[in-house]
């Protein structure tokens, strides 16, 4: 895994927090919210700084979410990882030695008995849950996928960073600058 178990990712929307992130003693960032001319300086920067970039390829602005898409970042921008919620995303950044972490939402019934299904066709690397603040249903994903879960969305405190460590998550991602240097 690239990050040490319990840990927090920070998750940046915004080049000013990404550039102080390569500065802290962290060992992966989430890029969230970027540009398709600025990824791949990103992960220049991340690899000089001895980071593990995590690319939500869902949010990239100027760039579609198809095949080809998925092909020019794993091939050309060469993240650490992959996160989507798009399953032909994350089997092409499989297929090509990226992390793939599939990002899924807890929303009702319905919509979790779609993500099992998902998971077990695709087996990603990680699934990140969000939102990250029910610890009954990190265990749940944990128990029945055999997959490390990523708690992310909503987590604001301390409290809640380690209810989702307590209920089985192997890490937090989160754009709450107050926990980023949490553990």
């Amino acid at each position: 895994m690239l990050f040490a178990e319990k840990s927090v990712i920070p998750a940046v929307n915004n080049m000013k927090d990404y550039e102080k992130l390569l500065e802290m003693p962290i060992r992966s960032i989430v890029v969230l919210d970027s540009y398709v001319s600025q990824i791949a300086e990103m992960v220049r920067m991340a690899k000089r700084h001895r980071k593990h970039l995590f690319l939500h390829a869902d949010l990239i602005q100027g760039l579609k979410n198809d095949l080809y898409a998925a092909e020019f970042i794993c091939q050309d921008v060469r993240p650490a990882g992959i996160i989507s919620t798009r399953s032909a995303m994350l089997d092409v950044a499989k297929k090509r030695g990226l992390v793939t972490v599939l990002r899924i939402f807890l929303l009702d019934s319905r919509s979790i008995e779609t993500s099992y299904r998902q998971l077990d066709q695709m087996r990603p690397d990680m699934v990140e849950v969000l939102p990250g603040l029910i610890p009954s249903m990190i265990g749940e994903v944990r128990r029945r996928t055999g997959i490390p879960v990523i708690a992310g969305g909503l987590i604001r405190t301390r409290e809640e960073v380690e209810n989702a460590f307590n209920a089985g998550a192997v890490a937090v991602s989160t754009s709450n600058k107050e926990l980023w240097d949490f553990m």
